[in-house]
């Protein structure tokens, strides 16, 4: 270590993006970790956690479309935009895309300078933002809006990349309803795009892959499955080694037997969690709320449509954590891992995120040792503690 850190994080336990180390002090300086040691120097200060806690990577979020009773679609302002990543940071997560599903092109504008500028202002956490839609399939729409989907054409890829080098930007599309070559422009005006809400049988999502497709968004979910002889979506996501997958592991979109068959497929560092989180994360209350103009129910963590329809998630990410590490056959290395590093991969962000390294973002997460979040940092600055 060089220089003197401003202060250090001691811990029993520390993850640091895919082992566990006992007894270990993060030494922070500047917003970046500056060493991690045995014990701190003299005259650091110290923050000590509790006994049995564990101190980990901020979790890092692709797939985030409200919080704090707030929608992306409803309000990409600064400030709701920061009462979303603040009703996340709550559950873990200091790195987040703010997620907008199909909407109209004006709104995707919109939503892309509102997240512009909450990136100049230094909201804590935000990346980028990631457009779902909206160029999907009318047969595998989910809770989107028909009404709202489009058909790709001139001038589409410069407006879904028109955040530029500001942040990163992630597309969800079906392959198969955009034209040959549009993920190739895309990928080449730096956005990172995934496959979803696709009835693809898997020739035209193999076709994207060879142009750049990087990754399947919330794999099982709105998409095809695999048949007999068409492997669909999930066949082509489950076999295919060039390609990542967010996973929502909330007991509601994924079977815990297809959660362990992914894991077991994909793998850690390729299978991501996502929370797929909408506007009640946050809001104890339990309200109802409208998604354009349709009301959708919340009965606990499981959001639903007045036929039925999953509509999105009420979760945060340590909840994601805590199910794929019970349920989903995940051990806690692999839960954690799955929830910061493989994100942070997929993203093209761990040369600075998802470790606990020398010269990596001082972006952390405390948890109890019954997996609750009891601290955040987000650059080193510390946000809800125990």
């Amino acid at each position: 270590m060089t220089g003197t850190a401003d202060h250090a994080i001691a811990a029993e336990r520390i993850f640091d993006g895919e082992t566990f180390r006992s007894d270990r002090t993060v030494l922070l300086r500047g917003g970046k970790i500056a060493d991690v040691t045995a014990g701190p120097p003299p005259d650091v200060p110290v923050t000590r956690l509790p006994p049995g806690a564990i101190l980990a990577p901020g979790f890092v979020d692709g797939q985030v479309n409200g919080g704090g009773s707030v929608l992306l679609n409803d309000d990409c302002s600064v400030d709701g935009i920061a009462r979303i990543a603040a009703a996340h940071r709550a559950g873990g997560t200091t790195a987040l895309l703010p997620t907008l599903i199909t909407d109209t092109r004006p709104a995707i504008r919109r939503a892309i300078a509102g997240v512009a500028e909450a990136i100049r202002l230094g909201v804590p956490g935000i990346l980028g933002i990631h457009l779902e839609g909206p160029f999907l399939s009318p047969r595998r729409i989910g809770i989107h809006d028909p009404a709202r989907l489009a058909r790709f054409g001139e001038g589409d890829a410069a407006l879904l990349t028109g955040l530029g080098d500001r942040g990163i930007t992630l597309v969800t599309l079906a392959p198969e309803e955009v034209p040959p070559g549009a993920v190739a422009d895309l990928v080449a005006r730096g956005a990172r795009v995934c496959a979803g809400h696709t009835a693809d049988d898997g020739a035209a999502i193999r076709r994207a892959l060879a142009e750049g497709l990087t990754g399947f968004t919330h794999l099982f979910n709105a998409m095809s499955q695999m048949g007999p002889r068409a492997p669909g979506a999930v066949g082509v996501a489950l076999s295919d080694e060039r390609a990542f997958a967010g996973i929502i592991a909330d007991g509601h979109h994924v079977g815990d037997l297809q959660l362990r068959l992914a894991l077991r497929l994909i793998g850690r560092d390729r299978l991501m969690l996502v929370t797929d989180a909408m506007a009640p994360v946050g809001d104890p209350s339990g309200a109802p709320f409208t998604l354009f103009g349709r009301r959708i129910r919340r009965d606990g963590d499981r959001l639903t449509g007045e036929d039925g329809t999953l509509a999105g998630a009420a979760i945060t990410m340590i909840e994601a954590v805590r199910h794929m590490s019970g349920r989903g056959g995940a051990t806690l290395a692999e839960a954690l891992t799955m929830a910061s590093l493989t994100p942070a991969r997929f993203l093209g962000l761990d040369g600075r995120l998802g470790r606990i390294a020398p010269g990596y973002a001082a972006d952390l997460v405390a948890l109890g040792a019954d997996l609750a979040v009891i601290g955040t940092w987000i650059g080193g600055r510390a946000g809800r503690t125990a």
